[in-house]
């Protein structure tokens, strides 16, 4: 059974739509294996109105016209289900008698991978648009269209789409945070917690596949180093049903995952021209694959022209996958696992420091932010780079002139105080003016030494630890 956390901020959304007693034309999407199905059957069954759910698959257009009939006469007749339907030669027969059969009862009609069946047969909107305008409209239905295909999804939406100005809702359902992975893994501490983030990230699939009484590195032997197997095949598989010309759109993944961050460095590795370059990157953004991340310190006026952004990955698996599964396939082939292992310790560390545990301080501070506990509020949270300096954690508010900088260690020993002393030094070549207010914070996953703490306590700066980001972020979520 799928196991069912978090997910309030959905199932409000979803609850604030079926209590509003009128029909609701809701779209629902999000990548593969994040969750939808379960969030919308667990929401279905709190509401305890009825509920007819029918999943699309890949086939012809009969068959899938017929497959929906089968959902609805399996829903009508409940006590008979081995009874067949008609069949109907048309999708305007079988909403039309759909229709009929939900009368004026209250109902929630869920059509799960909708996309699929969009694939099956692309005139299916126009039908389902004629539909929700003279049958379902008028009913006391809660339509749900839910799909993995998130550009497919989304092109529903679209001004000259048949659906356009009809849906009342759309969702995206994004993986969980870090904060829920103790629900999965009640028995890792804390650091064991952000590796396992940093290896799958906050897909639910993902982290019900792993066993929480072995430890991460039994996990990933397990269920990554193999020939085959979910986690071998999930690459391909999520690009290729995100998008056609898959071979391109791996390669600006792949070479991204391996430090090529700029788009001059990205058509270096792939050998793909740079005029050409920018529509892949922008489909890779809309689908939420790929990040566009702009320095914090770039002033407001030149943050859509300017040229030093950079591209992330936004999906830890991926990160991790193709940093070190993907190159090391020979390996696994051939059973070298220990060795495999070996290799990947070398560099797991400096991959988790510069990955997740980054991207955590930041989402910590933005929490802060949130709960009025900084000493300003900032219109930014980010990074900083450039040749001189790199800076892990800033927030900044232009109008005051005010900003926070913020430096994160990911080793095991306690942070010293050279660390506290190294980032005030980088001051100047970061704050954009010589009138501007200055804080700082600094992250560790240990803890810092009694002279950090002097350092710190000098210039007035937060010491945030993992024991301390892990708490906030888990309160946050129970609030």
């Amino acid at each position: 059974m799928d196991k069912f956390v978090d997910r309030q901020a959905e199932l409000q959304t979803l609850n604030q739509l079926v209590s509003a007693k009128k029909s609701q034309f809701v779209i629902v999407y999000g990548r593969r294996r994040v969750g939808k199905t379960t969030l919308l059957v667990h929401w279905a069954q709190q509401t305890g109105l009825p509920t007819l759910y029918w999943m699309a698959r890949r086939d012809s257009p009969e068959a899938t016209r017929q497959s929906l009939a089968r959902a609805l006469w399996r829903w009508a007749y409940p006590t008979t289900p081995t009874v067949e339907p008609p069949r109907f030669g048309s999708w305007e027969q079988l909403f039309e008698q759909m229709g009929r059969m939900i009368g004026d009862q209250s109902l929630i009609l869920i059509f799960d991978e909708f996309s699929y069946a969009v694939e099956s047969d692309a005139a299916l909107p126009s039908h389902l648009q004629a539909a929700w305008d003279h049958i379902f409209k008028t009913k006391a239905l809660t339509l749900v269209l839910a799909g993995s295909h998130i550009g497919m999804m989304v092109d529903l939406l679209n001004y000259q789409a048949p659906l356009y100005g009809r849906t009342t809702a759309q969702l995206l359902v994004e993986p969980l945070p870090f904060a829920v992975l103790a629900d999965f893994f009640p028995h890792y501490p804390a650091a064991e917690l952000v590796a396992t983030y940093a290896v799958l990230g906050g897909v639910p699939a993902y982290l019900e596949r792993f066993d929480p009484d072995q430890n991460l590195s039994a996990n990933i032997r397990q269920h990554l180093f193999q020939r085959t197997g979910m986690f071998r095949s999930e690459p391909a598989v999520l690009v290729s049903d995100l998008v056609r010309e898959t071979r391109q759109y791996e390669a600006i993944l792949r070479a991204i995952a391996t430090g090529a961050h700029t788009p001059a460095a990205i058509t270096k590795l792939t050998g793909i021209a740079s005029p050409n370059l920018s529509p892949y990157l922008r489909r890779l953004r809309d689908l939420g694959l790929v990040e566009r991340r702009i320095p914090a310190t770039i002033p407001p006026t030149q943050r859509r022209s300017t040229t030093r952004s950079r591209y992330a990955l936004r999906d830890p698996y991926l990160r991790f996958y193709f940093r070190f599964i993907e190159p090391n396939l020979e390996m696994i082939e051939l059973g070298l696992t220990d060795l495999l292992w070996e290799r990947i310790s070398e560099q797991f560390r400096a991959f988790i420091g510069g990955t997740v545990f980054e991207e955590l301080c930041r989402e910590w501070t933005v929490l802060q932010a949130r709960q009025g506990r900084l000493p300003f509020a900032p219109e930014l949270v980010g990074s900083h780079w450039a040749t001189d300096a790199q800076i892990d954690v800033v927030a900044i508010n232009w109008r005051e002139q005010t900003i926070l900088l913020g430096e994160c260690k990911w080793g095991g020993d306690a942070v010293g105080s050279a660390v506290i002393r190294e980032l005030v030094a980088k001051t100047a070549l970061v704050v954009p003016g010589p009138d501007w207010q200055v804080h700082y914070a600094f992250f560790a996953r240990a803890d810092f030494t009694p002279s950090a703490r002097q350092e710190a306590a000098a210039v007035n700066a937060q010491l945030i630890n993992l024991a301390t980001l892990a708490l906030d972020l888990r309160s946050a979520l129970e609030q």
